[in-house]
């Protein structure tokens, strides 16, 4: 879409911390996906958010990521974020 801009950021956690993480993230809005990595860098999970994916929708999502994050020990969480412009 005209004017809009995609930037992404990557933040280093370890296994218990990836549901609370995710959790933070999602509430400061305007992301469009989340990638988890392993710490070899391998993609585990892709998450495509768009507007509105909130609750129930993202409840199978998330029972996913809690068996991820049992199994994690260190990961990346990679959020691609929508800059309107």
């Amino acid at each position: 879409m005209a004017g809009e801009k995609i930037h992404t950021e990557e933040f280093q956690v370890n296994g218990e911390e990836l549901i609370s993480k995710i959790k933070e993230l999602l509430h400061e809005g305007n992301i469009r996906r989340l990638i988890i990595r392993d710490e070899d860098g391998n993609t585990l999970i892709v998450l495509p958010l768009t507007l509105g994916v909130v609750g129930a929708l993202l409840a199978p999502q998330l029972a996913a990521l809690g068996a991820i994050a049992a199994l994690l020990t260190k990961g990346t969480i990679v959020v691609e974020r929508e800059n309107k412009g």
